[in-house]
């Protein structure tokens, strides 16, 4: 989820409880602002098109996610029923190398990109480009799918098993070793460094200040606002959020992915089942809601420059929502056990579906049906954003929108859970896997919870946020020089499964959604299978060589 362009803030109540922040914020603002200025529009640098502006970092994103689309031949299309499959567990064993499964990672992914975005981000959206931008949101939700399925692969490909059995990958490594594989190590190794200082940088801000702040701000406003009893106590928010965020972060990520794998498909039916409700007091208008996404989408009512403009809005939304090109995949499936890489990839996929299909499909349709598509965006912050869909929920019933507020607080947790992970494994490579760092960094991304709750830093944010866009820049131009390796490696997996090769799982050795320990039998089982399939391959080698030279040619080698 990104907060870019979604930098507002609480009032501050007027005590003196908050003086002393007020005035901390104010000389960060003072000292911060001027670089975050610069920086920020160095990132967001648009051109006009159609009326409105285009970030060429929207560009930049919308051209690999159409590249790739066509490049791995369509597998939104082609491998969404196999990919089924990949989630369950099916092709991974239990004691393939990794610490956590498949749908744990893409839980742990979704976490991270379902949030603020879904409700806040889609709700501005279509007050400003009407209900023709969300149906631009799913179009480019399905194009990112194969960028996360990029993503995904090469972090497993290029992954590192430590000693511990722990592991560590993401972009950083496929950018140094997989660059260094097709000739570019001075490239890749700058490239690999330039991509992990932007991420820890972008990710404390995006992924835990800003998360903060807005969540204590939501359930401030929702709570009676300067009446709450929350108002003066912002600080009692963040704690609650960081003792808790603590104990599930200081686990490392088999605790991070054991959680987010519960709250993940909670806070998503939460959310489903509350829009459904609203969309069934609303039933009539939900033909002619879809109506209006098409004709919006296509003639570009309500946003002045037409069908560009509103396709503008639209990809832009998709693309800062699910964060495809950001490289947050490698890392959250780096983790998995597997010993195929392209198995991540085709789980990969159901990241930007979920996210930009499904959950902001949800929220357009709550807007649209409820006729709060021609409502005033305001100044187009995510507490704007959120007070749209809250009237939405407040349609049902008076109390309906604490639900959202619900929803807004879990989807902001989960996201300050996923988001650590990536943080600590940029200070990982940075410093050699050095523990120590990387303990330091949780205790610090621990603590700066509360700091977020309490203060707004909105430079800091927005800098990081600046950086958070950075992060695509190496990213996707590692993903382009290796995208022969990468359409190899697809499509090899895809042709084994088509021809029935791919060898199957005995049941009971099946990763499966959240079970992925061995037993001490079945390690041991384990290796008597590798050293078997081993023998065999070195009796067929040796068999090749005998029959090579009973036919007098001189095997010297130990190619086959």
């Amino acid at each position: 989820m990104s907060p870019h362009s979604a930098l507002a803030h609480a009032a501050p109540p007027s005590t003196d409880v908050l003086a002393a922040a007020s005035g901390i914020d104010q000389a960060v603002e003072t000292m911060f602002a001027p670089i975050a200025n610069v920086l920020s529009a160095i990132v967001f640098f648009g051109v006009p098109v159609g009326g409105t502006e285009l970030p060429l970092i929207v560009v930049w994103l919308m051209a690999a996610a159409v590249f790739l689309t066509v490049y791995l031949r369509f597998q939104p299309i082609t491998g969404l029923a196999h990919s089924v499959k990949v989630i369950r567990g099916k092709l991974t064993r239990k004691t393939d190398p990794g610490e956590v499964s498949s749908f744990q990672a893409l839980a742990t992914e979704l976490s991270g990109t379902v949030g603020l975005g879904n409700i806040a981000g889609v709700a501005v959206a279509i007050t400003i480009g009407g209900p023709g931008a969300a149906l631009w949101i799913i179009i480019f939700g399905l194009l990112a799918m194969t960028v996360k399925m990029a993503e995904a692969t090469l972090g497993v490909k290029y992954r590192t098993i430590l000693p511990d059995g722990t592991t560590s990958g993401g972009p950083m490594y496929y950018l140094r070793d997989g660059l260094a594989d097709i000739g570019r190590p001075k490239m890749g190794k700058f490239l690999a460094y330039f991509y992990a200082i932007t991420t820890v940088v972008g990710v404390f801000g995006a992924g835990n200040l800003f998360q903060a702040n807005q969540s204590a701000a939501i359930l401030v406003n929702s709570t009676g606002g300067e009446d709450s009893f929350f108002a003066d106590k912002l600080w009692l928010i963040g704690l609650i959020m960081a003792i808790v965020a603590g104990v599930v972060i200081l686990g490392g990520i088999t605790s991070i992915a054991r959680w987010t794998s519960a709250i993940t498909p909670l806070m998503a039916i939460l959310y489903f089942v509350s829009v459904v409700i609203i969309l069934l007091l609303n039933f009539t208008a939900i033909p002619n809601a879809f109506v209006l996404m098409f004709q919006g989408a296509f003639t570009g009512e309500g946003i002045v420059g037409g069908i560009v403009g509103v396709a503008i809005v639209g990809i832009q939304r998709a693309l800062f929502s699910n964060a495809a090109g950001i490289g947050s995949a490698g890392m959250a499936h780096s983790a998995v056990k597997t010993s195929r890489p392209a198995t991540e990839g085709f789980t990969a996929m159901w990241e930007p579906l979920i996210d930009s299909v499904v959950i902001c499909t949800l929220t357009a349709l709550a807007i649209i049906t409820t006729g709060l598509y021609d409502a005033d965006a305001g100044d187009g912050s995510t507490e704007a954003g959120v007070n749209l869909t809250a009237q939405a929920f407040g349609t049902v019933a008076g109390w309906f929108p604490y639900i959202l507020t619900v929803c807004v607080v879990l989807f902001a947790f989960s996201t300050i859970l996923s988001y650590a992970y990536y943080g600590q494994k940029a200070i990982g490579f940075l410093t050699k896997e050095s523990a120590v760092a990387q303990k330091v960094f949780q205790v610090v991304w621990v603590v700066a919870v509360v700091v977020g709750a309490s203060i707004s830093l909105s430079s800091v944010i927005a800098f990081s946020d600046a950086m958070f866009f950075l992060m695509s820049v190496p990213n996707l131009l590692g993903i382009y020089f290796l995208s022969k390796v990468l359409r190899l490696e697809i499509l090899r997996h895809k042709r084994q499964a088509a021809s029935g090769t791919l060898e199957e799982i005995p049941e009971d050795l099946q990763v499966g959604l959240r079970n992925h320990t061995p037993t001490e039998e079945q390690v041991a089982s384990e290796k008597k299978r590798r050293a078997g399939v081993r023998e065999k391959r070195k009796r067929i080698r040796d068999s090749f060589r005998k029959a090579q030279k009973d036919r007098g040619v001189d095997v010297k080698d130990d190619r086959v």
